[in-house]
């Protein structure tokens, strides 16, 4: 018999080295510890009713002309005027890059110059922004609008990806022993993924988007108040609807907490941050609030929906909706005969780019095989615009909760992957920031003063065999931004 030549043997010993290496990398990567501070959930503080505030945008369509009701970015920049002793920003997208389709607000610049004439008038304020290297698109070219709050002395801080969890399974381990060793930095050639305004992009910044992760978080906070919001500072956004939650109070303590464990493991300067204590005023208190970040979001949606009764209502506003945990907290729900009504994305654009209906109408379409009789599902009737809303409703007989914030039902935001901050509130029906949410659900599921929802059909006619074959492919992969 012909023995095989000693280089061939040689041969599947490299390559079986090789393969246990990227196997150890990629289980490694999915697993490893967390950095202190991520996945965290505060202690439960109690709010007055006027310790929190309910905002929203809603873009909307009436008598046939697209109308826009916003108040979220009013109310961060009246945040930011206001701050004397410190102002901490976490932002996910902020920049003006847009298709240059249609006349987008100008967010990004008005926020950002809200921060340098605030500066200007008070060169004592300690400024602390934390930012995600999608606004530089990883490393490729310069941050305008936040290059602009730098040069005026604040704290910038680009979080480190690297320190969380990888979500992609197979990418991410190639990603780890070979593409990232190269760097992003460099002159850009590649046309920007972002928008056709954003400077052009290096080859190895398309190779770190791959790795798809992000600080996702959208908090603004002072030494007064403490903004958690769906809405990002990005003008290509501008027309989104969003919810936010503005709080007083001690919670603002949580809220500094879980920003400076971000600065920590991203090499940020964490003596910047406040160490003194923020105190609550003696007052009548009804309303149980809570910080929860990243997986901890999921933990609270699901208890909470798991606690619903029959009698209760849910009421889920969302963006993306893909989260199996959630989904079957939804399933429970409605076999104990709790009443729930979705109102979600079509997920039909982006930044003026056609999508495919993914990941809502497949998910949708399992939900209603497993029966209807207490699932409703209505779509928010989107137009060029993303219906970007993250927000959970548990109406009780007396008491009712809230969850709200930054985090989509999916599982890179829900698992580690993704860096994330919602608050939770528990109340009883009489208080306002209740009866505030109660009325925005109610009008956009009724139609109130406008068109805001449409029946589940319209969107769901779309869902093709190859769609849903592309979400199950997606879903196995895990080369997905959901």
């Amino acid at each position: 018999m012909k023995k095989r030549p000693w280089y061939r043997k040689k041969r599947w010993i490299l390559f079986s080295i090789v393969i246990l290496i990227y196997v150890s990398v990629i289980t490694y990567h999915r697993f490893k510890p967390l950095p202190e501070g991520v996945s965290y959930a505060s202690e439960i503080h109690e709010l007055g009713g006027d310790e929190i505030e309910f905002l929203y945008d809603l873009t909307y369509d009436k008598n046939n002309k697209e109308v826009y009701d916003q108040s979220i970015f009013e109310e961060v920049n009246q945040t930011i005027k206001e701050a004397d002793e410190f102002l901490i920003l976490d932002l996910f997208l902020f920049n003006g890059y847009t298709d240059g389709k249609r006349d987008y607000p100008k967010i990004s610049e008005e926020l950002s110059q809200t921060v340098v004439e605030t500066m200007k008038k008070k060169p004592d304020l300690n400024v602390i922004l934390i930012s995600d290297e999608v606004n530089t698109t990883y490393g490729s070219h310069e941050a305008k609008q936040i290059k602009r709050i730098e040069d005026m002395g604040a704290e910038v801080i680009f979080t480190d990806l690297d320190r969380l969890r990888d979500p992609s399974l197979f990418y991410s381990g190639l990603w780890r022993m070979v593409f990232s060793w190269f760097g992003q930095d460099g002159k850009g050639w590649l046309p920007n993924p972002m928008a056709p305004s954003a400077p052009k992009v290096t080859a190895r910044s398309y190779l770190e988007l791959l790795n798809v992760k992000a600080n996702h978080r959208k908090t603004v906070t002072t030494e007064d108040a403490g903004i958690i919001m769906s809405a990002n500072p990005h003008d290509a956004s501008g027309f989104h609807s969003n919810i936010a939650f503005k709080v007083k109070g001690s919670i603002i303590n949580e809220l500094v907490k879980s920003e400076k464990a971000v600065a920590g493991f991203s090499g940020g300067d964490v003596s910047k941050f406040p160490d003194k204590p923020i105190s609550d005023e003696d007052a009548t208190k009804g309303i149980k609030a809570q910080i929860v970040t990243e997986s901890k979001i999921q933990d609270s949606v699901v208890t909470a929906i798991d606690d619903a009764k029959e009698g209760d209502l849910i009421y889920i506003g969302m963006f993306y909706l893909a989260d199996r945990d959630i989904i079957d907290a939804i399933v429970d729900a409605t076999e104990r005969k709790v009443d729930v009504r979705l109102i979600l994305d079509p997920n039909q654009n982006a930044f003026g780019q056609q999508k495919m209906g993914l990941p809502n109408l497949p998910i949708t379409a399992e939900l209603t095989k497993q029966g209807k009789k207490h699932l409703t599902i209505r779509w928010y009737d989107t137009n060029k615009e993303q219906f970007h809303t993250k927000l959970l409703y548990i109406k009780g007989k007396e008491k009712s909760t809230i969850v709200g914030g930054s985090g989509n039902y999916t599982s890179r935001n829900m698992d580690d992957y993704n860096m994330e901050t919602n608050i939770q509130l528990q109340a009883s029906n009489d208080q306002e920031v209740i009866q505030e949410v109660d009325r925005y659900f109610e009008r956009i599921w009724t139609n109130e003063d406008g068109t805001y929802t449409v029946d589940y059909e319209k969107y769901q006619n779309s869902l093709s065999s190859y769609k849903y074959a592309l979400y199950i492919l997606q879903k196995l992969f895990q080369v997905t931004t959901y």
